[in-house]
């Protein structure tokens, strides 16, 4: 389909920043994971010594081919089981149940004896947390994380080569002790190191389900009541990559997901804060910006270059943050042991995640547009030498003045100063020698404590 036509900006206008989330968030890509849990899931039945069937491993190759193969056409197929019928098979009108007659009617004729067993003592539900996780753990590990690791990267290097920059900062939007450009970009890239060690974990820890239409193996004791089910459930589910939920009802809690969508908003909090301090930067001049020959910044005005990359990852995040705290909301409740309402939720998952995606591309793309104005910022600090009143009263303070603040407050609160008056106040201190040149020597561009050596605590 055009791309100019598609309901969703993901699949339109962003088409080909969202396309490597394909892979884990379109449908074609759910039906695939439902796939491979129903034919592992056969495997596994296999290698019961209580069923009556066992599978090759030449057989075992060519049941995987069914997920690892599964292309276009097999979408196609499953597709039409579910809303037109196939291949004698009249409309299931249901996605997990076209999946499992797309499995049977794709068996080689040798193992046509199998039919039965697919699916078998399965509800739903069972296939379709498994299917979820097995498409979300990756797409947050393989696409998001390196995005994000990119970013803290970014940051990173930038504290680097610029941690020696002075800078004018702002604590309630007023000038307050001077900090570098370097040191700034170095808190950041230290939030995202710890967040992205939160996201990290979440995605590892993320349980499926096995158990029946109530989470009590009541078909699987049915028909065989001598087997361990909850083992082979554990193994199972552990075989796929996920962590086992062992108490359940028809759905699996989902509390794993909503810890995870959790962590991927902290880490938009993290770049959200970074997306409006570096827009403040640019309207500031702290940050000048390359601009490109053949772009326009504004239809009326020529010579405007705009941070869009900036607010277009803060738009994006932003809408991010909102899907992801309603998907957390939502797929924890259930009434009683299940509705059917977080079904169509789950779809937008991946929408969530493509946001994500879209926010840390661009915050990346405006980080790589900007560059420290540092004539910009060493002219801001030397316009206003009243930040150095808080070094001066410390020492006052060290040297027995009881009344050092008073003093200087009085000088400097809600007033245009100079250095000159402070060399003036320094004047008529009684403080001995060396402390008065110590005072003398304070200037805002030297006024930057530590953080310099700051940005050494990056690992």
């Amino acid at each position: 389909m055009d791309s100019l036509y598609a309901v969703s900006p993901l699949d339109g206008r962003y088409a080909g920043r969202t396309a490597p989330l394909r892979e884990y968030a379109s449908e074609a890509a759910l039906m695939r994971a439902r796939v491979r849990v129903e034919v592992e899931y056969l495997v596994a039945l296999a290698d019961l010594d209580a069923t009556p069937f066992e599978i090759s491993s030449d057989d075992r190759d060519a049941l995987r081919d069914l997920y690892e193969a599964f292309d276009e056409d097999a979408a196609a197929v499953v597709k039409a089981l579910e809303t037109e019928g196939y291949a004698g098979h009249p409309a299931t009108n249901h996605d997990v149940k076209a999946v499992e007659y797309f499995v049977r009617h794709s068996l080689p004729d040798r193992l046509d004896d199998l039919s039965s067993w697919v699916h078998f003592a399965l509800t739903s539900e069972d296939v379709n947390n498994l299917a979820h996780r097995l498409l979300v753990k990756p797409a947050v590990g393989e696409v998001l994380l390196p995005e994000l690791a990119a970013v803290r990267d970014d940051l990173a290097g930038m504290a680097r080569e610029y941690r020696d920059v002075p800078m004018l900062a702002r604590t309630h939007g007023q000038p307050a002790t001077p900090t570098t450009f370097g040191k700034e970009m170095a808190v950041y890239a230290a939030r995202l190191g710890r967040v992205v060690g939160r996201i990290e974990r979440a995605a590892g820890s993320l349980s499926g389900k096995l158990a029946g239409a109530s989470g009590t193996y009541a078909a699987h004791v049915a028909a065989y009541p001598d087997v361990d089910w909850r083992a082979f459930s554990r193994e199972f589910v552990t075989g796929l990559g996920l962590e086992h939920t062992a108490l359940a009802t028809q759905v699996n809690p989902c509390d794993d997901l909503a810890e995870l969508f959790d962590a991927l908003r902290g880490a938009n909090n993290v770049l959200l804060d970074l997306d409006r301090d570096a827009w403040l930067y640019v309207s500031d001049r702290y940050l000048g910006q390359e601009a490109t020959a053949s772009e326009t910044g504004s239809s009326t005005m020529p010579h405007k270059v705009n941070p869009i990359d900036f607010e277009n990852s803060e738009g994006n995040l932003s809408k991010a943050n909102s899907d992801l705290a309603f998907l957390g909301d939502y797929v924890t409740t259930s009434r009683l042991q299940r509705d059917l309402s977080d079904s169509t939720v789950k779809r937008n998952v991946g929408a969530a995640l493509a946001y994500c995606l879209l926010g840390y591309a661009k915050a990346r793309d405006g980080l790589g547009k900007v560059v420290p104005n540092e004539a910009v910022m060493r002219e801001e600090l030397e316009a206003t030498p009243e930040i150095i009143g808080e070094a001066v009263q410390t020492i006052l303070r060290r040297e027995g003045h009881e009344d050092a603040y008073e003093r200087v407050k009085d000088l400097t609160r809600g007033k245009r100063v100079t250095l000159d008056d402070f060399r003036d106040l320094f004047d008529d201190l009684d403080v001995d020698e060396d402390v008065r040149e110590e005072l003398r020597a304070l200037t805002p561009a030297e006024y930057t404590g530590l953080a310099d050596e700051l940005v050494d605590e990056l690992d």
